[in-house]
């Protein structure tokens, strides 16, 4: 049986790349029935009754890993493109792609957009929070509109990594996909003043190669929900709060009221930034007043 990746997802077909050539399939009833569904990112195996027609996807190999909005699999790391104007920046945003990203065990990676837009003062304010992420452990890539020297910066990145673009729509990652594969032509985004964010532009999910790597474009969204994680995973998600947590008295601690607590020591002492700690607890709070599944 054959075997390949899937690249994209469009309207019921799953399109798979076997290292020759795109076959257009279709998915087994089974996976229906059981409740499962193939995702881009998918390795599969498929078969084929006749030669030229659609194929079905017969299996679905093992996961990395997969996101559910958006929805794919075996990625790598994501890249978090945000806006520091037009929408402004936003760390309680960003803070909660980067809690989802790290549970699911994606490397992330920030990409600042639009940076010629900034006031000297607000640019002095955001290298404070761009040294903050970085002392976090955190990649942070500064990009400018027009940047010549863009795709050089990004390729040693992209290379041989399987990676996700998400964020906010309006954003810039339409341009940055446009900037990285110039022959894409992808319509970009228009800001809707009134609203503050961008309409939406992109309309499925695709694994583009770019830079001897793959690439997933997906519909902009407004942000990521902790439907996934428990309460006592959080703090893991958390790069700063995960070297402390060791430190702490009791084990499973979720650094709120508990006595000798080294994560609110760390707050106190300025270790860890406050606005991280304030988003730790409005996350934390989110998923404990989360209804039970049942």
């Amino acid at each position: 049986m054959a075997q390949g990746q899937i690249r994209k997802a469009l309207s019921g077909f799953y399109y798979v790349y076997d290292g020759e050539q795109l076959i257009q399939c279709r998915g087994r009833g089974v996976f229906r029935n059981r409740g499962e569904s193939p995702l881009v990112g998918d390795i599969v195996e498929y078969s084929l009754e006749t030669k030229g027609s659609d194929g079905t996807i017969q299996k679905i190999m093992e996961r990395q890993n997969e996101l559910v909005r958006p929805p794919i699999a075996n990625i790598d790391q994501g890249i978090l493109v945000f806006s520091v104007k037009e929408p402004n920046f936003n760390t309680i945003l960003l803070d909660r792609f980067l809690v989802v990203l790290e549970s699911f065990h994606v490397h992330p990676i920030i990409c600042l957009t639009k940076m010629d837009l900034l006031e000297d003062h607000e640019r002095e304010e955001l290298q404070c929070y761009i040294a903050d992420y970085e002392n976090m452990g955190y990649t942070v890539l500064q990009t400018y509109k027009g940047e010549e020297e863009l795709v050089d910066r990004l390729q040693p990145i992209l290379k041989e990594k399987t990676s996700v673009l998400a964020g906010q729509s309006g954003v810039g990652k339409s341009t940055l996909l446009n900037t990285l594969i110039p022959d894409l032509n992808l319509k970009t985004g228009i800001i809707s003043q009134s609203l503050g964010r961008g309409k939406h532009t992109t309309r499925h999910v695709e694994l583009i190669e770019v830079c001897n790597g793959l690439l997933a474009d997906t519909p902009g969204f407004s942000s990521f929900d902790f439907d996934e994680i428990e309460k006592e995973e959080l703090g893991a998600c958390f790069p700063e709060m995960a070297r402390t947590a060791d430190d702490c008295k009791f084990r499973g601690c979720l650094h709120l009221k508990e006595p000798k607590c080294a994560v609110k020591a760390a707050v106190e002492t300025g270790e860890i930034r406050d606005y991280r700690y304030k988003h730790y607890e409005q996350f934390l709070q989110e998923i404990m007043d989360r209804k039970p599944r049942y």
